[in-house]
């Protein structure tokens, strides 16, 4: 697996957890850096996985205000946890960090919906991140 395969699914699991326990992003992340420097048998957390976790709480009120007005028929409550946080991780990634093709970006969240989300996860991260990608001129990189 590619370093920043392995960083996006780190990324979107650390999302995923601070999702879950209702914690800051931040300190999950700080929780797993933590775990990684104690405990031999977790692996380092990398930079690209920090860069995207930071950039990402950086921007979550525009990132979940994005989601929430293109999500056709869906609140982020509504949505499956693992859809909603993917979506996070893929709109920063695709909005803020420039250095990364769009279509890669879009490619790698719907692998991970694919492996961790429903039948029909794939689809939507697809539709809602190619409508992003299209309207990323206009939005504004607040």
């Amino acid at each position: 697996m590619a370093a920043r395969t392995k960083a996006r699914k780190r990324a979107f699991q650390i999302l995923f957890e601070a999702d879950q326990r209702g914690s800051a992003v931040t300190a999950v992340l700080a929780d797993w850096i933590r775990h990684a420097r104690t405990d031999e048998r977790q692996p380092p957390v990398g930079e690209y996985t920090m860069q995207l976790v930071e950039g990402y709480a950086e921007h979550a009120d525009r990132i979940d205000e994005l989601i929430a007005t293109y999500a056709v028929g869906w609140t982020l409550d509504r949505m499956p946890a693992v859809d909603r946080n993917l979506l996070r991780l893929g709109a920063y990634e695709l909005i803020w960090e420039d250095a990364v093709p769009d279509a890669v970006v879009i490619d790698e969240a719907v692998q991970l919906a694919k492996e961790f989300s429903t039948d029909e996860s794939p689809t939507f991260v697809n539709g809602l991140l190619g409508r992003l990608k299209e309207l990323k001129p206009t939005l504004k990189r607040v």
